[in-house]
């Protein structure tokens, strides 16, 4: 809005300006406030994980958006963002809401449920992450001369 007109963002993206003096005798509602909101879940597995296997959970998180199609844009994307310490597949799943920025409760309760569906899938699928072994050092306390303290 601006002082002596205000833009409109048509459903096709369009821009529309209109004066302000008309608008004044018009009645407006805002339809659309802002766009759909995305999310992004990032995970880790384990680089050992089989090809067969991470398209399985490919296939597993499809099913699971493309059966709440009123929670979920179906376009979404599994990408692999890096391969760290030559053990790590650093991994995220991209979705898009179909709701917007404005119903922020709404988002914190669906990405809860899509994470806890990713851990369900995890679990269906046996895909786990392990750390790499670690070295361990240790030292041999000689207890012939340690001696407790004396207390007065």
């Amino acid at each position: 809005m601006n002082i002596l007109s205000t833009v409109f963002l048509r459903y096709d993206n369009k821009k529309i300006y209109y004066p302000n003096s008309v608008l004044i005798t018009k009645p407006i509602s805002n339809f659309y406030r802002s766009p759909e909101m995305g999310d992004a879940v990032a995970f880790t597995i384990n680089l050992s994980t089989p090809m067969d296997t991470i398209i399985a959970l490919k296939k597993a998180i499809q099913t699971y958006i493309e059966s709440k199609p009123k929670h979920w844009n179906p376009k979404h994307s599994v990408i692999v963002k890096e391969i760290e310490n030559v053990d790590k597949l650093k991994m995220a799943l991209c979705v898009q809401h179909t709701i917007n920025h404005q119903n922020f409760g709404d988002r914190n309760i669906r990405i809860t449920e899509l994470i806890f569906e990713l851990k369900r899938i995890f679990e269906a699928l046996n895909i786990k992450y392990h750390l790499l072994p670690q070295e361990v050092h240790l030292t041999q306390v000689n207890m012939n001369n340690w001696r407790m303290p004396m207390h007065t």
